[in-house]
């Protein structure tokens, strides 16, 4: 019986294991191209890191720079890019 007992733990800690993690992904080189169209077309001058959230249909878009200097989070709609967050 404690070989069965240790066997079924042995195999749960190794699904969970083997499990892939969910995690943000870069865009393609055209899902970037259009996303950063969308940025200038802003105004935004620069930005850091764009990712699409592990949680949701969104791209998010780190320290995105306007030509004044302001620096804000961004969140785009993955179908229409349209911006539905700004944090400064």
């Amino acid at each position: 019986m404690p070989h069965l007992y240790v066997a079924a733990v042995a195999f749960s800690l190794g699904v969970l294991i083997a499990a892939p993690a969910r995690a943000d992904r870069d865009p393609t080189p055209q899902e970037r191209a259009q996303i950063e169209q969308v940025l200038r077309d802003r105004g935004f001058q620069s930005w850091e890191e764009v990712e699409m959230e592990d949680d949701g249909p969104f791209w998010e878009v780190d320290d995105a720079r306007t030509a004044d200097g302001r620096e804000f989070d961004l969140k785009l709609r993955v179908d229409t890019l349209e911006i539905v967050e700004w944090d400064d």
